[in-house]
């Protein structure tokens, strides 16, 4: 499974030059979200008043976000440590979740490289 993230959303709403692979991932069923994706996207796709696509968004199976907040206390010092400063609680969480659900990230956020190099994450 793969997990995507707003910043491949944002791009396949706009154009989708950098999202080519989102179809292919959707027609063989392998996406999911959570609601930490959701609650980024979904707000601007509100005032924009995009209801079919915040409805399609909504169909997405999900990962149950459980969160580990000394396992993402530890997450930030780790990186903190090997120098990859200003990755964000989010992305920590975003990362926890995926690793827990054993999903690939599919990102344009140089942060997931980052965490890619010191925690190992997969990324698609």
């Amino acid at each position: 499974m793969v997990l995507v993230d707003t910043s491949i959303w944002i791009d396949y709403f706009q154009d989708g030059k950098n999202s080519s692979d989102l179809e292919i991932l959707i027609d063989e069923n392998l996406i999911v979200t959570n609601e930490i994706i959701l609650a980024e996207l979904i707000p601007y796709l509100k005032i924009k008043k995009q209801t079919e696509v915040i409805k399609l968004l909504n169909e997405v199976n999900q990962t149950p976000l459980d969160i580990h907040w000394k396992e993402i206390i530890q997450l930030q010092v780790k990186c903190l440590k090997s120098g990859a400063n200003g990755v964000g609680i989010p992305d920590l969480i975003i990362a926890q979740n995926a690793k827990q659900n054993n999903c690939k990230i599919y990102s344009l956020d140089k942060h997931f490289k980052l965490l890619n190099k010191v925690l190992k994450v997969k990324l698609h």
